[in-house]
């Protein structure tokens, strides 16, 4: 082969590998940058949040429970939790259970049926049938006021009060909200018709068992004298005297748009005014339409 032709090949090799040679050093001062695991874990919540979703969930004092185990129906029992958090269950006797979340439970009662040699691979459910340890009280204003379990889904300022059947007729918009946490007791006031306006659901505050819901008493109005139906009615914001005694049914065939009175309340005992139908109206104020004399 010619001299010539065996030079070429040989040039072109020592180019590569000098090319090669300035690219590897130039990877080598980069950083290196380390591949995330494609199975890396999902982050984890906050321990003290799952602490307490974990504690909406468990099983307590006071409640009652249901447990079946498959295929043997003689064994199904419906219990109360005891005070020091125990149930009886049949052949192996007091089981603790307070603590417990409904599968653990469960898992726990199967353990003992399998290690006694009672049941070969028991299949255990084990359901909260009702809760009673864990409750809000709602109390005031609302269609059905007691008491209600609380748990992961239902913690709300507004999930307990639409289990209550919602506000009552005469129920106001804010609520007050008594709390007691390390022996100490607050009261936080919300009003919900605000945070609804305003799109402001933070204020829908989470709770905890043995919280109390209060709804207060809305400002009310009375409306008597020349109308077709007297009465107590609640007072809506910037409410005027047209408004009022539209509410009372209006003014009947006897009374008199120059005779409508408001009998108001202040610190010096109750003022008698001569009302316009454009006025407004205050809390507590009695509209009082009289007769006409022609």
């Amino acid at each position: 082969m010619p001299l010539a032709n065996v030079r070429v090949p040989l040039l072109a090799l020592g180019l590569a590998a000098a090319l090669a040679a300035a690219s590897g050093a130039a990877l080598a001062q980069k950083p290196s940058i380390a591949a995330a695991p494609r199975n890396a874990p999902a982050p984890t919540q906050p321990a003290s949040a799952t602490q307490a979703a974990n504690a909406l969930e468990a099983v307590g004092p006071g409640d009652t429970v249901r447990v079946t185990v498959f295929r043997n129906p003689d064994l199904t029992t419906e219990s109360r939790v005891t005070d020091q958090g125990t149930i009886f269950f049949p052949l192996i006797g007091e089981v603790q259970v307070a603590g417990l979340a409904p599968q653990q439970a469960g898992k726990r009662i199967a353990d003992r049926l399998s290690g006694g040699k009672f049941v070969v691979n028991p299949e255990v459910q084990f359901v909260i049938a009702a809760v009673n340890s864990r409750q809000v009280s709602v109390l005031g204003n609302v269609a059905k006021p007691g008491r209600y379990p609380i748990d992961t889904i239902n913690r709300r300022v507004t999930d307990f009060i639409a289990a209550a059947g919602g506000m009552a007729a005469s129920g106001a918009d804010s609520v007050t909200v008594v709390q007691v946490r390390n022996g100490q007791e607050t009261k936080t006031d919300v009003d919900l018709a605000q945070m609804f306006r305003n799109g402001n659901l933070g204020a829908n505050m989470e709770l905890a068992p043995g919280d109390t819901i209060y709804v207060h008493r809305a400002p009310m109005i009375y409306v008597g004298g020349e109308v077709n139906k007297a009465g107590a009615y609640r007072l809506e914001p910037h409410m005027t005297v047209m408004q009022a005694i539209a509410l009372g049914g209006g003014i009947n065939p006897r009374g008199t748009e120059r005779g409508v009175r408001i009998h108001r309340r202040d610190a010096s005992g109750v003022k008698k005014i001569e009302a316009r139908m454009t006025d407004e109206v205050h809390a507590d104020d009695v509209i009082y339409v009289r007769e006409s004399l022609f």
